[in-house]
C-alpha cells in the first residue's frame, strides 16, 4: 500500500512505532554496550584489572551479539524456519533472559517453526519476559505447525493490561503505543495480524489483577486464517 493510499492517523501510528522501536532498540542495546565500553577503558587505565575488565568485556560482547540477533530475527523481516533448539538460543538473548525459564518440556525437541511462526513465537516470548519482572517460568505447550499456548509462572506474573486492547482489532494495537517501554505488546499484536496468525487469550477476561489466579495462556495459532 503507498503512503497516498494512507490516512493522517495511520502515517502518524506508523511513525510513531518507527520511533518507539528505534528508542527501544538504543535502550536494549545500551546497557551491554556500556559495559563493553567502561571495560575497556579499565584495560587501558588499570594494568591490574586487565584480565577482569577482559571478562566483563567479553561477557557484554557476547550479551550483545546475542540481544542484536534475536532483535534481528523478532523484528524485521524474512524470518527463516527455525528448529526448537535455535529458537531457544536466540531466546538467550532476550532483556532479562537470566530470570527467566523457558520451559518446552511439553515440544517434542525436533520441533520445526515456519518462518512467520517462529518471528511471533520470538516476540510473545520476549512480551512474556517482560511480563515476568521478578523472573519465573515460560512454559510452552503444543505443536509447531498447529497452536502453542504460552504459560506464565512466577511472582508478580501478569500479561500487560493493553494486551487486550492490543488484540481486539489493529486500531487497537496502534492506539497502544504510547512509549518505548510499552512497545512489545502493540508489535507482538501487529506482527501476528499482518502474518496472518492468530493471537488470542485461551480464556476470557484477559489478564488478571487478582493476586493468586494465575494469568490466562496466550494461544499462538499457526494456520492461515
Amino acid at each position: 500500500m503507498g503512503n497516498e493510499a494512507l490516512s493522517g492517523s495511520e502515517r502518524s501510528a506508523g511513525l510513531r512505532l518507527a520511533e518507539f522501536v528505534a528508542a527501544r532498540l538504543c535502550h536494549d542495546l545500551s546497557g551491554p554496550v556500556g559495559t563493553l565500553i567502561g571495560a575497556l577503558e579499565l584495560m587501558v587505565e588499570e594494568n591490574d584489572a586487565t584480565a577482569e575488565a577482559a571478562r566483563v568485556a567479553e561477557e557484554a560482547a557476547l550479551v550483545l551479539k546475542r540481544r542484536m540477533r534475536l532483535l534481528r530475527a523478532a523484528w524485521a523481516e524474512g524470518t527463516s524456519e527455525m528448529g526448537l533448539e535455535e529458537l531457544l538460543t536466540l531466546a538467550e538473548g532476550m532483556p532479562g533472559a537470566r530470570r527467566v525459564q523457558i520451559d518446552t518440556s511439553a515440544l517434542k525437541p525436533e520441533a520445526v517453526f515456519a518462518g512467520p511462526a517462529a518471528r511471533l513465537l520470538l516476540n510473545v516470548l520476549m512480551l512474556g519476559a517482560e511480563s515476568l519482572p521478578a523472573g519465573g517460568r515460560l512454559v510452552l505447550i503444543g505443536s509447531p505447525t498447529q497452536e502453542i499456548a504460552v504459560l506464565l509462572e512466577g511472582a508478580r506474573a501478569g500479561w500487560p493490561p493493553m494486551l487486550v486492547q492490543c488484540l481486539v482489532d489493529e486500531a487497537g494495537a496502534w492506539s497502544a503505543l504510547t512509549s518505548a517501554r510499552a512497545v512489545q505488546a502493540p508489535l507482538t499484536a501487529l506482527i501476528a495480524r499482518y502474518s496472518g496468525l492468530g493471537l488470542s487469550f485461551m480464556l476470557p477476561g484477559g489478564p488478571s489483577d487478582g493476586e493468586n489466579t494465575p494469568p490466562p495462556p496466550l494461544l499462538l495459532s499457526f494456520a492461515a486464517r
